[in-house]
């Protein structure tokens, strides 16, 4: 069996194949560049949190980080990491952008990073969702807006159809709503995962930041059967998804430029940017194109229907 990820034919992956193959057994979604480059940003130069503790949830103790004023008017937004990543591998670049005018919750899931895992108790994109939304109700946060990474936009797109009403507006950056979102390859490279395989700096990462070091064989076995399990959505209940969604992804994602516009298509009411010279690791670091089309969209009302432009369109800086 070949066990390489190749990307589609349209023209040759900026990151190499055995990277983008590695990465992908512990996330799901490629996720080794963005730990290195997130690394620098997330040292000494990071500001600290304004608030920060666990939330004793679902039998978690989540951890959780409030970035933002206090005094914001603006709906919170709610950050979910990538698949085998924390909240600065993830948002370590954005984060303290995306709060310089609203306050913005971010958490690390069952497992990753500074929360402890449950032993016995298997990562799934449902039981993801229920954490989160019981994070927001214990924080006292009826309605958020969502801003999702990789395997973190499962997760979103699981709670905008669990609990509706806690969702105001989505971001889906990276994400796919079924399997055939993806090459084959990508699937078929889970099989047989062993954790030697498993690269250096996302152990390392894992061994500095888990409560239990020791359950490194349990996350990493837990993170390659969520993604062996994955089925994704009907395209009924992708369409029955009523928050203005926009969706992202790089013109050399893992994703397929064809699957993200599918999506876009799906949902009710969408908007849709696809990044040139992208790729699914360097998506999350494209803050200079990122911030205004995210403070555009969840500044403003959204068109109703696929395919309309708002009156002022954002302006990708030159």
């Amino acid at each position: 069996m070949n066990r390489s990820f190749r990307p589609p034919a349209r023209g040759r992956s900026p990151i190499p194949t055995r990277i983008i193959r590695k990465g992908l057994i512990l996330s799901g979604l490629a996720l080794l560049l963005a730990v290195l480059a997130a690394g620098a940003v997330a040292g000494p130069e990071s500001p600290a949190p304004m608030t920060s503790g666990y939330a004793p949830v679902n039998g978690l103790r989540i951890y959780y980080e409030i970035h933002g004023p206090e005094d914001s008017r603006q709906v919170p937004l709610l950050l979910l990491h990538g698949g085998g990543s924390t909240i600065d591998t993830s948002f370590g670049e954005m984060l303290p952008l995306l709060a310089a005018r609203r306050q913005v919750i971010a958490f690390e899931q069952q497992g990753h990073g500074r929360t402890a895992d449950i032993p016995g108790r298997p990562f799934t994109f449902a039981q993801s969702a229920a954490d989160a939304v019981a994070l927001l109700r214990y924080l006292k946060i009826a309605t958020a807006d969502l801003f999702a990474y990789s395997n973190g936009g499962h997760i979103a797109l699981q709670i905008a159809l669990d609990h509706p009403e806690a969702v105001r507006k989505l971001i889906i950056e990276s994400a796919m709503s079924d399997r055939q979102g993806t090459d084959p390859a990508f699937w078929e490279s889970f099989q047989g995962a062993k954790l030697e395989e498993m690269p250096a700096e996302l152990r390392a990462a894992y061994l500095a930041t888990a409560p239990r070091p020791e359950d490194l064989p349990a996350f990493f076995a837990k993170s390659v059967q969520r993604m062996v399990d994955f089925r994704g959505w009907t395209a009924a209940e992708i369409s029955s998804i009523a928050a203005p969604t926009l969706v992202v992804i790089g013109d050399h994602d893992i994703v397929r430029p064809e699957h993200a516009v599918a999506l876009f298509r799906l949902l009710p009411d969408a908007r849709l940017a696809i990044l040139p010279g992208t790729d699914h690791m360097t998506v999350v670091k494209r803050s200079a194109w990122l911030l205004p089309m995210i403070d555009e969209f969840l500044d403003t009302p959204m068109p109703q229907g696929p395919g309309r432009a708002p009156e002022e369109p954002p302006k990708l800086p030159r």
